[in-house]
């Protein structure tokens, strides 16, 4: 290989370096990937609760546990200026009623942290803790963020 092709393939592998490295560090990349994983973490809970799939403590409790994660790093990923782009949902709300958003993201780290420490074994013994983890998801959404058309 030549000099300047060499130099060519150099730039252009620093080039998308950079550009991965920035968006990682981007909130609004970051907050989108957390909710992708709590979207997952709560299909199979969604199942069990509607009796699509059988009843699975630990895979309850690693639903739980992901959930607690993200309410733990979720509203740090707010600050001015990512309030659009990158396809955010995020709802001026979350700015505008700051108080109201961190009161919302409390609740569900409050309510999610109860049904870890509840450790339900059953599905019977599940669905009332579950029940407000799932209500206080529907609360923030429904307040802080801008539904797909």
């Amino acid at each position: 290989m030549s000099g300047p092709t060499l130099r060519t393939l150099f730039l252009a592998a620093t080039l998308a370096f950079s550009a991965h490295a920035i968006a990682d560090d981007d909130p609004r990349i970051e907050r989108q990937d957390l909710m992708k994983s709590v979207r997952e973490a709560a299909k199979p809970v969604g199942q069990m609760m509607r009796g699509d799939m059988d009843f699975d403590a630990d895979t309850l409790m690693s639903s739980l546990e992901t959930w607690l994660d993200v309410s733990t790093k979720f509203g740090g990923l707010f600050p001015p200026g990512s309030e659009s782009g990158e396809e955010t949902e995020a709802a001026p709300a979350i700015w505008t009623d700051r108080e109201g958003f961190d009161k919302a993201l409390a609740e569900w780290q409050t309510a999610t942290q109860a049904a870890i420490d509840a450790k339900p074994a059953s599905l019977e013994e599940a669905r009332p803790i579950v029940g407000p983890v799932f209500n206080t998801c529907k609360g923030c959404h429904d307040n802080y963020r801008i539904e797909e058309e």
